[in-house]
């Protein structure tokens, strides 16, 4: 029963939390602490500030540890399946539907079309990290940092991984 219970507190803000996680956390909350009242609104308010802590996405590390915490790694397991079920299936059919139609003028031009906004989007991304990081650690800094992480992924080909370990053991060390 408690699988069915996991699967169900992180399906439903899954499929009606429209947004992605940061709009599923106040009806994933609804369900965690006063449906199911697994935690209380505290230990909730502490397990998501230690997700929005870690990298990644911040419902599937809250439903992996909620999971965890109530009925270990098959849970945690349910849980995070759960989380993700309802963007698989609507990619799997959309994708589906977009296969259908691939070869269409239509759909070629809509591709065409949300490219540029793609790269819109990622611009501006860039722009206000580079402000936050001008704003919180000063112009000095922010350069450094993108200057040797542009040489490391660009000039020596350093896994883009490595670079964000590098930066966030520079953070550590010296801001």
């Amino acid at each position: 029963m408690i699988y069915w219970q996991l699967f169900l507190a992180f399906f439903l803000p899954g499929i009606l939390g429209y947004g992605g996680g940061p709009a599923s956390i106040p009806l994933v909350e609804n369900e965690v602490v006063h449906t199911y009242h697994w935690l209380s609104v505290q230990e909730f308010s502490e397990v998501l500030a230690l997700g929005n802590a870690l990298p990644g996405p911040i419902a599937t590390k809250m439903a992996g540890y909620i999971g965890y915490q109530q009925a270990g790694i098959l849970g945690a397991s349910v849980a995070i399946f759960a989380t993700v079920a309802p963007s698989l299936i609507l990619m799997i059919g959309l994708l589906s539907i977009l296969y259908k139609f691939k070869d269409s003028p239509k759909v070629k031009r809509m591709t065409n079309y949300i490219r540029p906004t793609i790269a819109i989007l990622l611009g501006v991304m860039a722009y206000r990290f580079f402000s936050e990081s001008y704003e919180g650690t000063g112009l000095g800094q922010t350069i450094f940092l993108i200057v040797a992480s542009f040489l490391l992924l660009e000039k020596w080909k350093i896994h883009p991984a490595y670079v964000i370990i590098g930066a966030l053991v520079y953070g550590g060390i010296f801001l």
